[in-house]
């Protein structure tokens, strides 16, 4: 299809901006003139919509629209579009599509979900109602370990309710597997795409991949025993290109540099290879004997692995070549304001290094479900348990162009900075002769290895009693609903790291351990080798990763949170005059017990005694008041509005107790760096408001406002600290220093419009039966500014996950079993949280990105092909970029594509 093969420009490949396309469709709805389903004067009202059966997209959108018209909260939802087939082959994708929120790329692939412009620390996953672990050193989860295949929806729940335990401030993302009894009949799924990236093969990688999913449902006994199985497969090439600067972007002083202008210290060319896996189970058995009994087991687990290679080709530019001359001298400089964008370096000595990354990650989640129901009056109780695992090992080799009796080759290397594209780094030398790159130790040392270990277990306990109002407050309230849950959660982190060392002469890669040699010629570079980096390590260096340096004891630590919650929420349901009013109020109490247990390098204690315990912690108590009320207007109308006070807890990796401490020589004051046990949630005060239109479950648009006051924000401060526990046996005259960590800072406001619809056509022209619109968009500001040091991009730093534009556009066909649809999401700038080499998290400013998907389709409704559908899809049509920068665009830090994909595959259903 020439789709593929023509190079378009973004305005040609999409040329309808979303935002304006919501708005039209949002003011047109509103102004009723379009459509033809008022009653006219004199007959009877209209009959309601005529119940026909649905498939595919509009079926997804119509349940999606009938969970949101339903509930009490302002909500968003996911639907499938059958059993095993959402409408995205990721679940991120589909839930970035939705009004309000918005998906961070992570290695190409939406990963994390921002919620109403706050980052994704502000907002909890949940599955089947129930909190989930993670692999990450923070709470929130990674979209990628949970195949879309195996969940039947989601919703997203914008504002709280006192009865929800476990929803975050921003939002409560809470994912949903099958009830197997809701279907009529056996059904069984399967679905199979064959995978292609249009990068193209690099290294030893394929270009090429593969999904498989089948599902089960079965129902036994005369219905009373139900059965849902579910598996999932997945094997995705990992390719892409990039290029990436060291931080940070500086002022200091280099030979032929005119002073004062902004440099860096280094610049790399990187392509990368490798292989994602994920193989994921779900099983439910729902037992339901009679009408006062229904019992639900719900059992997921997902292994997810992730093995790469950065190949790649580095430059140190700060005037460091391992103290050999002729040093560094710059020529033909050029610069653009004050920030350097182009020159040619000499006497630089240039690197070729393997960068390797395997990553395993394990998810196990089960939940025991039971609801009994009596004359009147309910109880729910719940037992869960999940725990995730993550293994990871990063090996690195470094290679220079050198010979046996290790003379250094310098070099001269062409820059070229820009924006909004690759920079190019070009050397005189041939990088791409492995008889002529030695592994030895080079000016960056033969290389370096970590193997991080991340364990995550919840337990939790939960029980509710749903009772009935009396008396007068019978026709004011459906029921009260009265519960508590506890939880108890431990997240562990060790990350045992060291030098990577040769063994023996220095020597070159043998011809049996080599890959492919790799272009990265979108950077000017040329080629270069690629190896197999665990091998070589294997085979000629010696690796032993230690967590016992003094360096690295503060990255071995331990965290419990134990969550006490207890509610009470009556539910609404009321009419005053005409007008029916929905929804509920109550109040949370939350009672948290925060601990860490880590261990600290006392320098100045004897050798064997330098390791010493630490053990910190915090309690508290908070109430949340929370109320939604839903007024249903006429013709299809509801107004709702919604007021409660919300909390998320901080990251989990902030509330470590390890700390790096030591006693100044000079001052003789103690300092230290490291995490805060004694941290405060996030805390605020949240106001929603807004108006829905329904046409049926067919179409609806809708305007929402919200704002949120948050009391504090936490962010990485120095502040003076007492280390009185610390200093007894040091040389400290004074027990107060310098302790740099994570603090409860001023807060802010946040605030926000959205706009959203979705409209079939033909409610407009019948001629356009089978074409439909869904469309979003969401405007945000806020007042919060934070600091964080150790990220390199200045002061004042916007609220990360905000991106003050936010828009989704789909537009779609489907009709007589064709359909096709193009979907695009759109973001501002925004601050982005990235994990960098030394796995530590860092802020960086992302540059707005613009996301064009595209699927087209074919289901055989009758005949001997009934239930076959197929399937062709395009991620990222127009290839767009990931880029990063330091404070302004002109200080780029990375920039990176990971090319289109291509899905071609088939679903069936018997």
């Amino acid at each position: 299809m020439n789709i593929f093969a023509q190079k378009r420009s973004k305005s040609a490949a999409f040329p309808l901006s979303p935002v304006a396309a919501a708005c039209t469709v949002l003011i047109s709805a509103m102004s009723g003139s379009v459509f033809a389903q008022a009653p006219v004067a004199g007959q009877p009202a209209a009959e309601p919509m005529q119940t026909v059966t649905v498939s595919g997209i509009r079926r997804g959108i119509e349940n999606a629209i009938s969970v949101k018209k339903d509930s009490t909260s302002i909500v968003e939802a996911i639907s499938s579009e059958d059993i095993g087939k959402l409408p995205d082959v990721s679940i991120a994708e589909s839930i970035a599509r939705l009004p309000g929120l918005a998906a961070q790329r992570v290695a190409g692939r939406a990963q994390v979900i921002s919620v109403r412009g706050l980052s994704p620390d502000f907002a909890t996953t949940l599955l089947n109602g129930r909190e989930q672990v993670s692999t990450g050193d923070n709470r929130s989860v990674e979209f990628d370990q949970y195949p879309s295949e195996l969940l039947s929806g989601v919703t997203i729940y914008k504002t709280p309710d006192a009865g929800i335990v476990g929803q975050g401030l921003s939002g409560t993302i809470d994912m949903q597997t099958v009830r197997p009894l809701a279907f009529a009949k056996r059904t069984i799924a399967m679905n199979a795409r064959a995978e292609k990236n249009s990068l193209g093969k690099i290294a030893n990688a394929k270009d090429t991949g593969n999904r498989f999913s089948i599902s089960y449902i079965d129902q036994f006994l005369d219905r009373t025993l139900g059965v849902a199985i579910g598996y999932a497969h997945l094997e995705s090439p990992v390719l892409d290109n990039e290029t990436g600067v060291y931080e940070p972007w500086k002022t200091d002083s280099r030979p032929g540099v005119p002073g004062g202008t902004y440099i860096t210290d280094g610049i790399k060319s990187v392509a990368r290879s490798g292989t994602n896996e994920r193989d994921g189970v779900m099983a439910v058995l729902q037992y339901r004997p009679n009408k006062v009994w229904n019992s639900v087991l719900d059992l997921y687990a997902s292994d997810f692995k992730r093995e790469e290679t950065a190949n790649q080709f580095e430059v140190h530019i700060g005037g460091y070549n391992g103290n050999y001359t002729p040093g560094l001298q710059f020529s033909q400089v050029t610069t653009s304001g004050s920030t350097l964008t182009g020159g040619s370096a000499s006497g630089v000595y240039p690197l070729v290094r393997g960068m390797y990354n395997d990553r395993e990650d394990k998810i196990k989640a089960a939940g025991w479900a039971n609801t009994l129901r009596f004359d009147g009056w309910s109880l729910f109780a719940d037992i869960n348990y999940s725990k995730a695992k993550r293994d990871e090992l990063s090996l690195e080799n470094n290679l220079q162009i050198s010979n046996a009796a290790g003379d250094p080759f310098l070099d001269t290397v062409s820059l070229n900075f820009r924006q909004g594209g690759f920079p190019s780094l070009a050397g005189r030398n041939n990088y791409a002769n492995p008889a002529t790159l030695y592994l030895r130790n080079t000016i960056y040392g033969s290389g370096y290895g970590k193997t991080p270990k991340v364990e995550d277990e919840l337990t939790g306990i939960k029980l509710v009693a749903s009772l009935p109002m009396m008396g007068a407050m019978e026709s004011y309230f459906s029921g009260i609903d009265v519960g508590f849950n506890v939880s108890d959660r431990t997240k562990k982190k060790r990350q045992p790291e060291g030098n990577i060392n040769t063994v023996g002469n220095p020597r070159t890669i043998p011809a049996e351990l080599l890959y492919n040699q790799v272009d990265l010629g979108f950077s000017g570079t040329g080629f270069i080798p690629s190896w197999n980096v665990p091998a070589v390590v294997s085979q000629f260096m010696k690796f032993a990763p230690t967590d016992t340096e003094g360096y690295l004891i503060s990255k071995r630590w331990d965290v419990n949170e134990k969550i006490t919650t207890a509610f009470v929420k009556a539910n609404i349901e009321s009419e005053i005059g005409s007008v029916s009013v929905r929804g509920n109020f109550g109040v949370q109490m939350q009672k948290t017990d925060q601990s860490s247990d880590a261990n600290y390098f006392d320098g100045t204690a004897p050798a064997g005694q330098q390791v010493k315990p630490v053990h910190d912690g915090k309690k508290y108590t908070d109430y949340l008041p929370s109320l939604n009320l839903a007024f249903g207007l006429s013709d299809g109308q509801t107004v709702r509005f919604a007021a409660a006070k919300q909390l998320a807890r901080p990251r989990v990796d902030q509330l470590r107790s390890a700390l790096d401490f030591g006693v100044s020589d000079t001052t003789f004051k103690p300092g230290a760096s490291g995490g805060n046990a004694q941290l405060d949630p996030w805390r605020a005060k949240a106001l929603d408001i807004s108006y829905e239109k329904y046409f049926g479950t067919k179409a609806y648009v809708a305007v929402a406002g919200f704002y949120k006051k948050l009391d504090t924000y936490i962010f990485t401060q120095t502040k003076t600290y007492d280390f009185a526990k610390f200093i007894p046996g040091t040389k400290a005259q004074t027990a107060f220093g310098d302790y740099t960590a994570p603090y409860n800072g001023q807060g802010g406001t946040l605030k926000g419009l959205e706009l959203s619809a979705s409209l079939p056509l033909n409610l407009v022209a019948k001629a356009l039966d089978g074409f439909g619109v869904s469309a979003s968009g969401t405007f945000s500001n806020s007042s919060i500014k934070i600091e964080d040091p150790a990220s390199n991009i200045g002061k004042n730093i916007t609220l990360p996950g905000l991106s003050k534009r936010v828009s989704n556009l789909t537009l779609y066909y489907e009709k007589n079993g064709f359909e096709t649809r193009i979907s695009q999401r759109k973001r501002s700038d925004f601050v982005g949280e990235i994990g960098n080499f030394a796995n530590d998290r860092t802020l960086r400013y992302v540059v707005g990105e613009d996301v064009v998907d595209f699927q087209i389709g074919y289901s055989f409704n009758e005949g001997s092909l009934k239930g076959l559908g197929l399937v062709l899809q395009v991620n990222n049509l127009g290839d767009t970029a990931y880029e990063t920068y330091a404070g302004t665009r002109d200080k780029q830090l990375e920039y990176q594509k990971y090319g289109r994909t291509i899905l071609m595959g088939a679903n069936y259903k018997f």
